[in-house]
């Protein structure tokens, strides 16, 4: 009489599932991980971000003797999105109106954006302790047509 005997591989099978089951736990808390990133960050966060909307203007000195001072007034509000943007309109030789989009965090300022001919403006600055007031430094860097091509200083811009 003849015997037949069936084994299975039982290991093979248990690794590859217990692979399957890693694999599907790390693409959930990557969808997690990415679902909160898109959230507001704290209500202290968006308490700033809502402090920083309005209209705020000041004067920007130049690093550089033979670059005249500017004026600038700032309008911030939130977007469709939700993200801080800020129409500018400036009394410069360097830049017209810049589109600047605006990130706060904590006390830190940033407004970045460009003219309609390409000159980009980056502003930094930290909020004072009743967040009317931003201390800043801005580096500016105009078109190449020798207008204007860079220019630093510092100044300050007191929401209204």
């Amino acid at each position: 009489m003849t015997s037949k005997t069936f084994s299975f591989n039982i290991v093979p099978l248990s690794w590859s599932l217990l692979m399957t089951m890693v694999l599907a736990v790390a693409l959930y808390a990557a969808s997690i991980a990415s679902y909160k990133s898109e959230q507001p960050t704290s209500a202290a966060g968006s308490t700033q971000q809502a402090a920083t909307t309005g209209t705020w203007s000041g004067t920007f000195y130049s690093k550089h003797s033979n670059v005249t001072p500017f004026t600038m007034t700032v309008v911030i509000n939130p977007d469709s999105r939700g993200h801080l943007i800020g129409s500018s309109t400036l009394n410069s030789e360097c830049l017209k109106g810049a589109q600047l989009e605006v990130t706060v965090t904590g006390s830190t300022v940033v407004l970045a954006g460009s003219d309609k001919e390409g000159d980009n403006m980056t502003v930094r600055g930290t909020l004072d302790s009743t967040g009317t007031l931003l201390q800043s430094t801005y580096i500016l860097n105009g078109s190449a047509t020798g207008r204007c091509e860079t220019d630093d200083g510092t100044g300050t811009l007191a929401k209204r």
